[in-house]
């Protein structure tokens, strides 16, 4: 196709005066492309993933890295998949606004700075200020006066989207079309192989090191306590936005920390490492293991799935986030559910054109699949 768009890197103007820094102090910032023709009052915003960091010398690892610090991030970057400017790779969104916002506090933008001093560690909790200042950088250029919206993110990215969803909403004017969408982000609280509540060990360890409370949605929160309202499956539900989940029934991701989390302390057990890193290398006693969790994500998405508003593209493929590559977003060789892509589904959700419920068989049906390898 044609030759790919790369976006400069723009710091955000607003940072030292708002105190919205990055872990490792230095100026968060994002990637913007003004929108075009039919797209010129349509917003898209793309939050980046990378997990989160659950420990002083885990996030201190960050500050070294694009994941916890702007001096290590990119001049440009391409704007592929969902953030394609080519209708053919990209059909109903092609010329929007576009804002890649890139991910350098670790905590899906909810960080509150109450616990910088208790660990004297030279780290800055910063990531609810980080949106907050990103919002007041982007409503002015255009985005209060927008018509439609769209707010999304993959993995941890999607999951800031999920927890900042209605106040992104309310953001905007009432007749604007807003919605969100979270790619690879239904992150389960599903005891690991060997039995123990890792991932909401894990959560519990997030939430209270980021000072995380704060963003949690309230509601959740009288009924389930704090950690628990990290996990989609039990916020999910208090969103008032209309919100679709593109989610692999096995997330590659999940599998390897969820399931069986690092280090190799579960290697010799009932899932072999080869197993995890590729599906097809899986024996019928793991793919049972992988067909359980694959239940489990789906009675987790049950209510959510008969919320009128809602859509959701669940494919029985062994990958993780879907949106920002072209060969899983929009190709001939995309996967595919009931002959629909991804940005076929989305669109469709989107601007209420079809049923927005998509669900797979489970693998190894679907022979449109990219399994990660």
């Amino acid at each position: 196709g044609p030759a790919e768009e790369w976006v400069k890197f723009t710091l955000q103007s607003k940072a030292r005066e708002k105190s919205a820094y990055c872990l490792d102090g230095s100026i968060p910032g994002y990637h913007f492309r003004r929108g075009f023709g039919s797209g010129s009052n349509s917003w898209l915003l793309h939050i980046e993933g990378g997990g989160w960091c659950n420990k002083i010398s885990d996030c201190s690892i960050r500050k070294t890295t694009s994941l916890g610090s702007s001096n290590y991030m990119e001049k440009s970057v391409p704007f592929l998949g969902i953030l394609s400017r080519e209708p053919d790779q990209n059909p109903d969104f092609f010329n929007w606004n576009m804002v890649k916002i890139r991910y350098c506090d670790a905590s899906s933008l909810s960080s509150h700075p109450d616990n910088e001093f208790k660990f004297g560690s030279k780290l800055f909790f910063r990531g609810q200020i980080i949106w907050d200042t990103l919002m007041e950088e982007l409503l002015p250029i255009g985005m209060a006066k927008a018509k439609r919206a769209l707010l999304a993110g993959c993995s941890a990215g999607g999951l800031a989207a999920l927890i900042h969803c209605d106040h992104f909403r309310d953001l905007l004017p009432k007749k604007t079309n807003v919605k969100c969408l979270a790619d690879g982000s239904f992150f389960i609280n599903e005891k690991d192989i060997a039995g123990n509540n890792t991932i909401q060990a894990f959560y519990d360890d997030i939430v209270g090191l980021h000072g995380i409370a704060k963003s949690l949605n309230r509601e959740c929160v009288a009924k389930n306590g704090y950690s628990k309202c990290f996990f989609p499956e039990e916020f999910i539900r208090y969103i008032r936005t209309p919100v679709f989940l593109v989610q692999p029934a096995y997330d590659f991701w999940q599998i390897n920390h969820i399931l069986v989390p690092p280090p190799s302390l579960y290697d010799d057990s009932s899932m072999s490492t080869k197993c995890r890193r590729y599906i097809l290398d899986c024996n019928s006693d793991e793919l049972q293991i992988l067909q359980d969790f694959r239940n489990s994500l789906l009675d987790r998405l049950s209510v959510f799935r008969r919320n009128p508003k809602a859509g959701v593209f669940v494919n029985s493929c062994f990958l993780h986030c879907q949106t920002l590559a072209s060969e899983t977003w929009h190709s001939p060789t995309s996967p595919r559910i009931n002959n629909r892509t991804v940005a076929e589904a989305v669109g469709d959700w989107y601007f209420e054109r079809a049923p927005a419920i998509h669900v797979d068989c489970p693998y190894p049906c679907n022979p449109t699949c990219h399994h990660r390898r």
